[in-house]
């Protein structure tokens, strides 16, 4: 097992906000359905699979959300971001994943979405820490993971999508505080802040 732990500063991004996910972001979800955004995941999904995945991030059935990450000032979707709970290692925990458009990467969008996923994470209050899950092969996500401040524990190797194994790195992050407002209320870390 290793455990590394980088700080890095932040990259200079553009203004980059997250939403919470709607029925207009299907045609989000079909960009990112491309065999260049999946390659690390098995590969896209069927339109079936698709309509389903979006019909579960719509539901927002449990702990966890997804959101759509917008550029600044423009509106425009360039990607998806999210968290949710999952079963790792007999416990509960916070899992995130995320995937930004080719035409928008290497920018510092996805860590600075990242960010602000943790705090939207660490305003739930139900855990402390929450894990990603990059592919060993995929040298981006594992860099976003870095720069988000993560600390790396170490590969292993997990399921996604269901019967397909992969090799990743398992990445660990714990929640900041979440902030309040004047008023009590979630305040910087709410999703639809921009940073």
């Amino acid at each position: 097992m290793t455990t590394e732990r980088t700080t890095e500063a932040p990259t200079a991004a553009p203004g980059v906000r997250i939403e919470p996910w709607t029925a207009a972001d299907l045609a989000l979800l079909h960009k990112a359905n491309a065999p260049e955004m999946t390659r690390h995941l098995g590969g896209p999904e069927t339109e079936e699979q698709l309509i389903r995945r979006h019909r579960r991030y719509l539901a927002a059935d449990g702990p966890g959300r997804m959101y759509r990450i917008l550029l600044l000032p423009q509106r425009e979707a360039v990607g998806t971001i999210g968290f949710w709970e999952t079963q790792w290692q007999g416990a509960a925990v916070y899992e995130t994943g995320w995937g930004v458009l080719p035409g928008f990467q290497g920018r510092g969008i996805a860590a600075t979405a990242v960010r602000q996923v943790l705090a939207a994470a660490a305003a739930e209050g139900r855990h402390r820490v929450i894990h990603a899950f990059p592919s060993v092969a995929n040298a981006a996500s594992n860099a976003v993971c870095r720069k988000a401040g993560f600390t790396l524990i170490g590969a292993c190797e997990i399921e996604y999508p269901k019967g397909h194994l992969i090799q990743a790195h398992e990445w660990r992050a714990t929640l900041p505080e979440p902030t309040t407002g004047d008023d009590g209320a979630a305040g910087a870390g709410r999703p639809g802040t921009t940073y």
